[in-house]
């Protein structure tokens, strides 16, 4: 387990399963994640063995309450590209439908996995794709962690009756480590 004060993360099991489907298949968090179809524990569990099955290049964690142990979210770096030592980064706080907080959770647990990332795996670039309405998470990583926008894809989402940018964000090793 990586551990922090409050949080760790810890390897996804199958038994985090039913929270990260219960958490994806909230209304207000899924329409913020690429798959936003409603998902059925069979889809859950290919998605588990998909991961499993691509340990090299995915690293997949279910954030946890470092006392308790209990579940309260999920964090990854996905799709790594070892040549250009690069990560997609996954992230979100699920326990109370938090989604994201300006407060210490969110933070030490993303400060975790940047840290993992850049410092053990030795990743250069870490980046996401986020739509222009998920701002609470955009201004979370550009303003905490220094994200800065890579590019914008037009008109990549559509939801609530119309089409929305997403924003291609990211941060480097270099940057981070000033």
């Amino acid at each position: 387990m990586i551990k922090g004060k409050k949080v760790g993360l810890r390897a996804l099991e199958r038994e985090d399963l039913k929270f990260l489907r219960d958490w994806r298949n909230n209304v207000d968090f899924r329409r913020n994640f690429r798959e936003v179809r409603e998902l059925s524990l069979t889809d859950q569990e290919k998605w588990f063995e998909s991961i499993q099955n691509t340990k090299h290049i995915n690293f997949m964690f279910t954030i946890v309450n470092i006392e308790t142990n209990e579940p309260i979210g999920a964090a990854g770096l996905l799709y790594i590209n070892w040549i250009n030592r690069s990560a997609d980064f996954s992230f979100y706080i699920g326990k109370d439908d938090i989604y994201i907080d300006d407060k210490e959770v969110s933070n030490e647990a993303a400060k975790l996995l940047v840290d993992y990332g850049f410092n053990n795996l030795n990743l250069n670039k870490i980046w996401m794709e986020l739509y222009e309405f998920d701002t609470r998470k955009i201004d979370f990583f550009t303003k905490k962690f220094k994200f800065k926008q890579d590019g914008l894809l037009r008109q990549n989402c559509f939801e609530d009756g119309k089409y929305w940018d997403s924003y291609i964000i990211s941060l480097l090793k270099s940057d981070y480590n000033i």
